[in-house]
């Protein structure tokens, strides 16, 4: 029977050698398929090392990296990935257990690496701190061939059975993500439909809404906003106004100036588009509630529905805000005629640390305007 003693004498560190087989970490599998296995031999002695090989090449385990240099240990870790480090306890210049504190850290939890331990010494305090230390099984030398390959392959089943689980895990994440981005889409179809209705009845193009987004968009990108961010805001702000759905037409429609008891109806939009849209679990859904709420909130504190003032006004608020005055100024209502640009700009000049951000109207003054009609 095949034995392996270490010797008293200690052999010259080689350099790291994986075989040429090492390319790529090993892809989740059947658990019967473990000769893919990818295995790290650490041992300061060099015949060990030559041995193991052999025995682990002769039962089909050809991807194989070694060291007899232990400080190497973690960044060959890094750098071949493996499934089983096999590990020998008393090395020099540092010992087994100084290797697995060096990689305990780099282990992310979840994770199943198997480190089987080759030693010499059978002494309860070694096996509990090495186990402490992230070891997974024991052979003592000199070992039993039949004995440490059983060892070896019953260490590799739970291993690829691991990657496997986490590879339908990763699978099923991505389909749910798929399914749930899908219903919140479908959702906001819906949501954007009624928008438009809505619309319709105030804006005989209907295209109000598709124009304040873009505009936001464009005031976001001049304003130095994250792209993640801009595209959020570019999607939620057509439903801005998606509350006038609940607001009467005698009321919407009106020609003249809003009675004061009118107004305070008209003000609901507010709450009612931001009760619509409450209870998404995207952040699209919630910016998007969060503008139709607060775009008619004023940098002074005198807008609706909550008074918010300054910087307490979430900045998409503030950006749809803008956009939504200036769509409105330029295009006609029912109640007036559309404003030349020059005009509009004009009032929201004056209208700057009043109604709207001073530096988001500093850079509104800055963007093509006649591109945003």
């Amino acid at each position: 029977m095949d034995r392996v003693r270490k010797s008293s004498w200690g052999s010259p560190g080689l350099p790291f050698k994986p075989s040429a087989a090492g390319d790529g970490a090993s892809p989740p599998g059947r658990a019967e398929d473990l000769t893919r296995a990818r295995i790290l031999l650490i041992d300061d002695e060099e015949p060990n090392l030559v041995l193991l090989r052999r025995l682990l090449t002769r039962r089909g385990y050809t991807r194989l990296a070694d060291t007899t240099d232990p400080l190497q240990a973690l960044e060959l870790h890094h750098a071949f990935r493996p499934d089983l480090i096999c590990l020998d306890l008393h090395m020099t210049p540092l010992d087994g257990f100084g290797v697995l504190e060096q990689l305990k850290p780099h282990l992310s939890p979840g994770t199943y690496l198997p480190i089987l331990m080759l030693t010499s010494d059978s002494s309860v305090v070694a096996r509990r701190r090495a186990l402490s230390l992230g070891a997974t099984d024991f052979v003592l030398k000199p070992f039993d061939v039949d004995e440490v390959m059983l060892r070896i392959h019953n260490l590799l089943v739970p291993r690829f059975m691991h990657l496997e689980l986490a590879g339908y895990n990763r699978i099923l994440e991505r389909k749910v993500s798929q399914r749930t981005r899908a219903l919140e889409e479908s959702r906001l179809e819906v949501l954007e439909r009624l928008a438009r209705a809505a619309e319709f009845r105030d804006d005989a193009t209907g295209q109000h809404a598709k124009r304040v987004g873009a505009t936001a968009g464009r005031l976001a990108e001049r304003a130095e906003v994250p792209a993640a961010q801009i595209e959020l805001i570019v999607r939620a702000a057509p439903l801005h106004d998606i509350g006038k759905i609940g607001v009467p037409d005698h009321i919407l429609l009106k020609q003249g100036k809003l009675e004061p008891d009118e107004f305070e109806i008209m003000k609901r939009h507010a709450t009612i588009g931001a009760e619509l849209l409450a209870g998404g679990r995207t952040s699209l859904m919630r910016i998007a509630a969060e503008i139709a709420l607060h775009h008619h909130e004023r940098w002074d504190g005198a807008g609706y529905p909550a008074g918010l003032r300054g910087e307490a006004i979430p900045l998409a608020a503030r950006l749809v805000a803008l956009a939504d005055v200036f769509d409105a100024l330029t295009h006609a209502r029912p109640y007036r005629e559309a404003w030349p640009i020059v005009r509009a700009l004009d009032e929201l000049a004056c209208q700057a640390g009043a109604h709207f951000d001073p530096a988001l109207v500093e850079r509104f003054l800055e963007l093509p305007h006649s591109e945003l009609i």
